[in-house]
């Protein structure tokens, strides 16, 4: 039996068909009503004070550093083992990651590391919650403490995880969430700054809808802004998504668990190591592969077979403009790159059915028994 897997799929049902189509029967499709309420009810799930969307979680992260007043000369230590965007957004203003290498464990920032690296420049950390694992914000948040640093949390990855039993996104000066089609909760292209401090809420809001103040005039302009804005249908979406989130965490920690079970023996495969003070929030399934196992050829095989995988994440230093920019090298980070050379992600999805995933498990322990 041969079958077609994705990489991944959006759960949309009658309810956010429903929504999106109540706003486009509306014809207010912009600076509307949908985004209010988005951003009220995301708030009230965190339980912090302020949430402004935005059109994508790099617009968000760009906006968030922006507001913290992260510029030209100062430093943010943040990971090398991420979305490019978590890097950039510190390069549009100026600013300079300074990345600390990872846990090999958890793939997330090693908290360890940080102190060592903080200089008279550092003026925040940038801790990123990888494939929905959290990363100890209370231990970030001593450190920042002790040296008066901002806290931008990149939780683009983890909504609805919990370290501790606390959300990821609530404990710092600004969380950034985002919601591309492969997240747990979508609104197609866009995503979310959320924050507790009352001056950083209103210029969030100004900053994205072009340097207009709340209850300015129209072409008023108060500061340099852009259009970070997020639509109608967008927010419509998303905030019927979002009351279906326990849901949907259910079903894709049921397919995660359904994983872990299927390959936990698999000779040349390790299944992801999460830790104890954590409630994940699956947002792929990510396994590594034993160093002398070809991932290229394997991911090439699961191909011919129909089935979608990819490497994730190729280390942000080792970017070309990273390399030519900073002088970085290979060695710099070396469980970064270790991650970077042996992660695969398996097609993931909160509907895949178990035969799905039998099928995949199956194909990539018939490729492995090759090597």
């Amino acid at each position: 039996m041969t079958m077609q897997v994705p990489l991944s799929l959006p759960d949309l049902g009658d309810r956010e068909i429903d929504a999106v189509t109540a706003v486009l029967k509306s014809r207010w499709l912009s600076m509307g009503p949908a985004v209010v309420e988005f951003e009220r009810k995301f708030a009230e799930y965190l339980g912090v004070k302020y949430a402004v969307a935005v059109n994508s979680g790099t617009s968000g992260l760009h906006l968030a550093v922006r507001g913290l007043g992260i510029g030209k000369g100062d430093e943010a230590i943040t990971t090398p083992f991420s979305f490019i965007s978590s890097a950039n957004c510190l390069l549009f203003e100026g600013a300079r990651p300074v990345f600390a290498d990872i846990d090999p464990e958890t793939l997330n920032i090693d908290c360890s590391l940080i102190e060592g690296m903080i200089s008279k420049n550092t003026k925040c950390i940038l801790p990123v919650h990888i494939f929905g694992q959290p990363v100890d914000m209370s231990l970030i948040g001593s450190i920042a403490s002790r040296h008066g640093l901002a806290v931008l949390e990149d939780s683009c990855e983890a909504v609805g995880a919990r370290h501790n039993g606390q959300l990821t996104g609530a404990q710092s000066d600004a969380a950034v969430f985002a919601f591309y089609p492969n997240k747990q909760i979508t609104t197609g292209e866009g995503g979310m700054v959320v924050t507790n401090r009352d001056d950083l809420a209103g210029l969030l809001r100004s900053m994205r809808n072009q340097g207009r103040d709340e209850g300015a005039g129209w072409y008023e302009h108060n500061r340099l802004g852009f259009n970070f804005r997020m639509d109608e249908m967008s927010a419509a979406l998303g905030r019927a998504q979002l009351d279906r989130l326990p849901e949907i965490l259910a079903k894709r920690e049921w397919v995660a668990g359904k994983y872990t079970e299927k390959l936990n023996n698999l000779a040349g495969v390790s299944v992801p190591r999460i830790d104890p003070a954590v409630q994940m929030s699956w947002f792929v399934y990510v396994i590594r592969l034993d160093p002398r196992i070809d991932r290229e050829f394997v991911s090439g095989e699961l191909a011919g077979r129909n089935i979608a995988s990819r490497g994730y994440f190729w280390p942000i230093h080792l970017q070309p403009f990273f390399r030519k920019t900073f002088g970085y090298k290979p060695g710099d980070f070396p469980a970064a790159e270790a991650a970077g050379a042996s992660t695969l992600a398996l097609p993931f999805y909160t509907n895949m059915p178990e035969e799905q995933i039998d099928y995949v498990v199956s194909n990539l322990a018939d490729i492995l028994g090759r090597f």
